[in-house]
């Protein structure tokens, strides 16, 4: 089997896996940020903070990021997938229409990246005060939970729609647009510390002089650590596409004798994680 034909192989596994998820399970986002919402709102009334099965989601969800990076995001996230779904399909129309896909300019994209921040603390404090519920209907995520779900009663919830609709436009014109710029939980996740076993690294030092084909195919259009650093790249969604742009192959796992995308690797995780959401009852 040659690279070319491995690399179709990683791409509809991938595919499958998401697809799987965005069908059966797509409400471990929404339950995980809901037990930051939930920890937050009690804080501000100087309530107990228990442990309810949404901080439990929450906390499992970052412990597995923690282990496997953001594996999550890139293979699980209903709202990630929704991403990638629809930017392939803008992609193939300006393909069939033989036309050049619209892009966000990379300066205005590199500042985007900040707003996840932004809206994660608003949505903090928010909830300290008490004042989220005044919010409802707001929320892009609850009204794509709602229509996933076959429930089409949106009276009230017309914000929500509108940035719901914007972000399917952003979604077309950038890859992980979502993720990479408006994901509160995408915040959360990319603060917390994750382990460099599993982490993304590149041996610089047999590279391409000026190559930066990993960079480029990046959707989060980041760096990988180079090798024996401890550093570990928040941005990463685990989604693999590196490792088989990389005409050298030289990135691989903080275990160098894992690459990152062997298939038994990728099921493994995505089982691990399945296991975790029916134990949890998401």
């Amino acid at each position: 089997m040659n690279a070319k034909q491995l690399k179709k192989i990683h791409i509809w596994i991938r595919a499958i896996i998401q697809l799987l998820y965005f069908i059966f399970i797509p409400s471990v986002y929404t339950a995980a940020f809901a037990g930051v919402k939930y920890i937050f709102t009690q804080i501000g009334a100087g309530e107990k903070v228990a442990l309810t099965s949404f901080v439990t989601v929450l906390i499992v969800v970052c412990v597995y990021t923690a282990v496997f990076g953001r594996f999550f995001c890139g293979f699980a996230c209903a709202f990630g997938s929704l991403g990638d779904g629809v930017n392939a399909l803008y992609r193939l129309i300006c393909k069939k229409m033989k036309k050049k896909p619209m892009q966000i300019p990379d300066r205005i994209a590199d500042r985007l990246v900040y707003l996840k921040y932004v809206i994660l603390v608003i949505i903090v404090f928010m909830c300290y005060g008490g004042v989220y519920s005044k919010a409802q209907g707001t929320s892009p995520w609850d009204v794509f939970s709602m229509i996933h779900a076959g429930n089409f009663k949106l009276n009230g919830y017309l914000i929500g729609l509108v940035i719901l609709v914007l972000l399917i436009v952003g979604m077309c014109l950038e890859e992980r647009f979502f993720c990479r710029n408006f994901c509160p939980m995408g915040a959360v996740f990319s603060l917390v510390p994750v382990l460099p076993v599993f982490a993304l690294h590149r041996d610089r030092e047999s590279c391409i002089p000026k190559c930066s084909a990993c960079s480029r195919k990046c959707p989060a259009n980041i760096g990988l650590p180079t090798d024996g650093s401890w550093k570990v790249e928040g941005d990463c969604f685990q989604c693999q596409k590196c490792i088989d742009t990389c005409p050298k192959k030289n990135i691989h796992c903080g275990v160098k004798k894992i690459r990152g995308n062997e298939i038994w690797f990728t099921i493994l995780r995505a089982l691990i994680l399945l296991g975790l959401c029916i134990w949890l009852g998401v």
